[in-house]
């Protein structure tokens, strides 16, 4: 008998509920296979959490650890200060949207004014910090991930390592720091441009008084509004960047890898940004927040 391995097509059994209970064990391989995957990326993901945590206290409580001020400045413009114009272009679109989409409704029930409450809640609570993370995790997300990627094709982070450096500390941290500063940073803008863009269309379009969709605003909103809104955005900064770093720190394959790593980074980021905007709405939802 040959020595050789079976090839796949070889080893399926040659009748039917042979090659159907083999159809299950290949199908229950390959979600096992799977789940072990993502375990073993949330489980990477909280170690360079836990890191990155780590260094930045260390940076800011241990006289000896710098928290390398300059690369934080850096990358701060890099990652907000490029993206505060798509920010606004998007953030204004959907002021406009929401008020003219709720509009008609309104206007059935005679309250068409109370569009002033609906578009300040609606970008304050949810679509301004959603908006911005989303955009970031294209903007801000996919860059980190290439970037870091070619440092790992490269050798660059092994060359850090080999210097005793370490590349959470030099790396992760400035761009962790940065991002999550300035996604509320880009909320703020986000939430004031959308309200605006809610106010010039109630006011142009649809005939509301503008003293009165401003104070309307006013009422709507309280402090708890902008607290939760902005707690949000804080969160999916520090979950943007860390999927990026984790993306980029593990990349494999050449440049292949590293667009894969960009690709991963931006539909991870989109997917766990939305996933944990509907936790943090049902946690709110539970305590009347």
């Amino acid at each position: 008998m040959s020595d050789r391995p079976l090839t796949p097509d070889e080893d399926r059994p040659s009748h039917a509920a042979g090659r159907f209970f083999y159809s299950i064990g290949a199908a229950a391989e390959n979600f096992l296979n799977s789940t072990s995957d993502q375990f073993r990326r949330v489980g990477g993901m909280t170690l360079l959490l836990a890191e990155t945590i780590s260094w930045l206290a260390r940076g800011l409580f241990v006289p000896g650890v710098k928290l390398r001020r300059a690369a934080i400045a850096e990358q701060m413009v890099r990652v907000g200060v490029k993206s505060i114009g798509i920010v606004v272009l998007v953030a204004s679109f959907m002021g406009c949207i929401l008020a003219l989409q709720m509009a008609p409704t309104l206007q059935r029930f005679g309250q068409l004014d109370r569009v002033a409450q609906i578009v300040a809640i609606a970008m304050v609570r949810e679509l301004g910090p959603l908006l911005t993370a989303i955009v970031l995790s294209g903007f801000a997300g996919a860059s980190i991930a290439a970037e870091l990627g070619a440092m790992v094709e490269s050798e660059e982070i092994k060359a850090l390592r080999a210097h005793a450096l370490n590349p959470v500390h030099f790396l992760v941290v400035p761009r962790f720091v940065a991002t999550v500063v300035m996604i509320v940073g880009l909320a703020v803008i986000a939430n004031i441009v959308g309200v605006l863009g809610g106010f010039l269309t109630s006011w142009l379009v649809l005939d509301i008084a503008p003293q009165t969709y401003l104070d309307l605003t006013r009422e709507g909103l309280v402090v708890k509004d902008y607290v939760t809104g902005l707690i949000k955005a804080g969160v999916f900064g520090g979950l943007i960047c860390l999927i990026a770093c984790h993306e980029g720190m593990t990349v494999s394959g050449g440049a292949v890898g590293v667009g894969r790593a960009t690709t991963a980074t931006v539909v991870k980021s989109i997917v766990a940004i939305i996933g944990m905007d509907a936790v943090f709405t049902a946690v709110f939802y539970a305590f009347g927040l």
